[in-house]
């Protein structure tokens, strides 16, 4: 079986209920993956929206997930460390924790991303996403990809 992300909330290239943006509860997902790669030490979760009208937009960044998870729950808390032992970066909005689809105009891709690596990383809870992916680099295994679609028209 290949690493896969889904989500029992959407399925890729599909519409992501109103529940997880915020127009909604605002509240993150339940994500679930399954088969990362043997040596897998940690993983990380990025969710972006290459479709924002200043580029790239960072919804969500969580990172040292244990290599045995195999699902995230629905309204993970944005604390800066879970009691998983998984931290969270900071998004876009300057914060810790999930922002859902907020798209001023037309319809968003939002890309969920889970990287299953080959170490944990040694960064503080607030990271951004340019020092998680250089953080990340020469140490990812394998790469799972969800994409889900969302317009507030």
């Amino acid at each position: 079986m290949p690493f896969e992300l889904t989500s029992s909330a959407f399925t890729y290239g599909k519409h992501i209920p109103q529940k997880y943006s915020c127009d909604g509860q605002d509240i993150s997902p339940p994500l679930a993956w399954r088969d990362p790669p043997a040596g897998t030490q940690s993983l990380a979760l990025i969710v972006d929206d290459p479709d924002a009208p200043r580029g790239d937009w960072v919804h969500w960044l969580l990172f040292n997930l244990p290599a045995g998870a195999r699902a995230l729950p629905e309204a993970v808390p944005a604390d800066s460390e879970l009691a998983s032992g998984g931290r969270h970066g900071q998004n876009s909005w300057r914060r810790p924790g999930y922002g859902g689809p907020c798209p001023p105009s037309g319809t968003h891709r939002y890309f969920l991303r889970l990287y299953a690596l080959d170490s944990t990383l040694d960064l503080p809870a607030g990271t951004t996403k340019l020092q998680l992916t250089r953080a990340m680099e020469g140490h990812i295994l394998a790469q799972a990809e969800l994409m889900g679609t969302y317009s507030r028209e």
